[in-house]
């Protein structure tokens, strides 16, 4: 299967991305050095809202601080807080924490507590997932050092996608441990997400658990609209897609298998925990609200579940001592945490920098860490993560395809996020200005009206060349990319009427010397979409751990860890480093030993 029509995608606002991104010259997967190594992150956090608040009581195993204070009961924490002037959103008794609204006078009374540990804001965290070629879910992609979601590596293809087999499918051995039994029956995987399609054919209904846990009304169902930013079901698709025959769904990609694709454990217990909300983001209390529930289905919190894999593919700036409280009683009572490091080139983000948290890192299929992939000494492993093919809400995907008559057919053709759904075949005319680019606010060309505007990557952005095309009257647009390679996804602000399509370096310069010349350009729903992220990565990690697990159900949190990373992959440097960590998870040789 061609890896190709990969759409652009942002789950937050693009603005600055859409700039960056445009002008961005080169591909790369390799990112900059590390300049030292981290135990965590140093990205400062963006608090939710100015009077959220996260407050931590002295807990039971800290009795007495050197005042001699004691700690206090759930209830007296409650009235401690609204005796304050403090508003409750949420209570987590075990952690001894609230999540509160605080005015000012009130911050002031909780911080002068003597049974107060601390006061923290409660800080935003973002899917960290986006459609191949587009911009980042989380903070601060940085665009402008080249960082492409499709950056293409310089080394050869080490994996490739065979049938319903993705090419992360085939990295991970999944025909092989499928073929000896090894699914991950009898464990759950519970996702903290934007949310599920649970009508997708990939589920087949077999949703173990959902529940919403974000402000936004009409939620509540996995079957009615709750995923409006695709990125959950895209998550969920990579763990628990499954095989055969009238599993798949119609909106297909170009070349892809017509049963879709497979999960890496299809036969794990999936629960969504619906953490972040319609536009990818959420908070920290969302997310320990969430990541409680997921616990709560063990046995030894009252649940039917015996092993749990929670898996994060979300994250920010900011440290949060309530969080790392969350995280360590769900470790304790018997969950694995798998979270995503971030997609900054930068140091690992929140959750994964946590004590009691399984950091997971990106690569693209020739085995060479993505260059959005986060680094540092809390890196534990890599998955899969650049151009991951998987499922999205039914119809809510794009697929694209173009062509032009004299041109040999296109080798890679991605489409711009926004842009209209439809076919127009037509003339194709060439649409002017520095270098073909088409910069300028006010700039037109008559001649594009009623016809294909060929335009190249250059200046200026995507958004101000799409819209000098649509106001000149163009009926289609094709960008080509002004380097090798293909040109990956278009973030845009605007939504489109025409269909708007991104062409190869090599593509559209082999248009250009056939003008003039007419051709197509089209953009159609589709069930399925590439991806790219730390967050595509995740879930890779968080299957083959299940994977593992219920292959060696005695195994503890600890003991399952320790095991998945004595048995990765080796990449990069030899030893664990901070871009690869211990390597490639190897969930085969985990169970066997090969």
């Amino acid at each position: 299967m061609k890896h190709a029509h990969a759409l652009s995608y942002s789950l937050v606002s693009v603005g600055l991305a859409l700039t960056l991104a445009a002008c961005g010259q080169g591909n790369s997967t390799v990112p900059s050095s590390p300049a030292a190594s981290q135990t965590g992150s140093t990205v400062q956090g963006t608090p939710v809202a100015a009077d959220a608040y996260l407050v931590g009581f002295r807990q039971p195993s800290e009795t007495l601080n050197a005042q001699g204070v004691s700690t206090l009961s759930v209830a007296a924490q409650a009235v401690a807080v609204e005796s304050a002037g403090g508003q409750i959103s949420a209570q987590y008794a075990e952690l001894s924490a609230l999540a509160v609204r605080l005015t000012p006078a009130a911050l002031a009374r909780l911080k002068a507590d003597p049974n107060v540990e601390y006061v923290e804001p409660d800080y935003e965290r973002h899917a960290l997932g986006f459609r191949s070629g587009g911009s980042d879910t989380g903070v601060g992609l940085k665009s402008s050092s080249g960082i492409s979601a499709q950056a293409v590596s310089a080394q050869a293809v080490r994996w490739t996608a065979s049938g319903e087999t993705t090419w992360g499918d085939t990295a991970l051995r999944v025909p092989t441990l499928r073929g000896a039994g090894y699914t991950g029956t009898g464990v759950a995987v519970c996702v903290g997400d934007t949310g599920i399609d649970g009508n997708h054919p990939e589920f087949q209904g077999k949703l173990k658990g959902y529940r919403n846990f974000t402000s936004d009304a009409n939620r509540t169902s996995a079957y009615s609209l709750n995923d409006v930013s695709h990125h959950g079901t895209h998550v969920s698709g990579t763990i628990f897609a499954q095989y055969g025959a009238g599993t798949g769904a119609s909106g297909l990609q170009s070349g892809e298998d017509p049963n879709g694709v497979g999960g890496v454990a299809s036969g794990v217990n999936l629960y969504m925990a619906r953490v972040l909300g319609d536009s990818g983001t959420g908070s920290s209390s969302q997310i320990i609200n969430g990541v409680n529930w997921c616990a709560g289905q063990l046995k030894s919190k009252g649940g039917s579940e015996a092993h749990v894999v929670i898996s994060l593919s979300l994250g920010g700036g900011g440290k949060s001592q309530t969080e790392q409280r969350a995280y360590t009683a769900a470790y304790n009572a018997g969950a694995l945490i798998v979270a995503a490091t971030g997609n900054d080139g930068a140091a690992v983000s929140y959750p994964a920098a946590y004590t009691n948290v399984l950091a997971v890192g990106a690569i693209d299929d020739s085995g060479t860490v993505a260059s959005f992939s986060n680094f540092g000494s809390k890196v534990a492993l890599v998955g899969p993560g650049v151009h991951v093919l998987s499922s999205v809400p039914l119809g809510q995907g794009s697929a694209a395809t173009a062509s032009a008559v004299g041109v040999p057919a296109f080798t890679e053709v991605s489409g711009g996020d926004k842009s209209g759904k439809g076919t127009f075949t037509g003339n194709i005319v060439l649409a002017g200005g520095t270098n073909n680019e088409f910069c300028g606010t006010t700039t037109r060309n008559a001649a594009l009206s009623g016809n294909i505007a060929l335009i190249s990557r250059g200046t200026c952005t995507f958004e101000e060349k799409i819209a000098n095309a649509a106001a000149s009257g163009a009926k289609a647009v094709m960008i080509y990319n002004n380097v090798a390679g293909p040109l990956g996804g278009m973030a845009m602000t605007n939504t489109y009427t025409i269909p708007v399509v991104g062409l190869s370096q090599s593509d559209g310069q082999a248009t250009l010397a056939k003008l003039p010349t007419s051709g197509t350009a089209s953009v159609t729903s589709a069930d399925y979409e590439y991806f790219d992220g730390t967050s595509m990565a995740t879930p890779h990690v968080s299957a083959a751990a299940a994977v593992v697990w219920a292959a060696k159900p005695t195994l503890t949190p600890t003991q399952l860890t320790s095991l998945l990373t004595s048995t990765a992959t080796d990449l990069g440097a030899a030893g664990k480093d901070d871009s690869y960590g211990y390597g490639l998870v190897n969930p085969y040789k985990a169970i066997t030993g090969n």
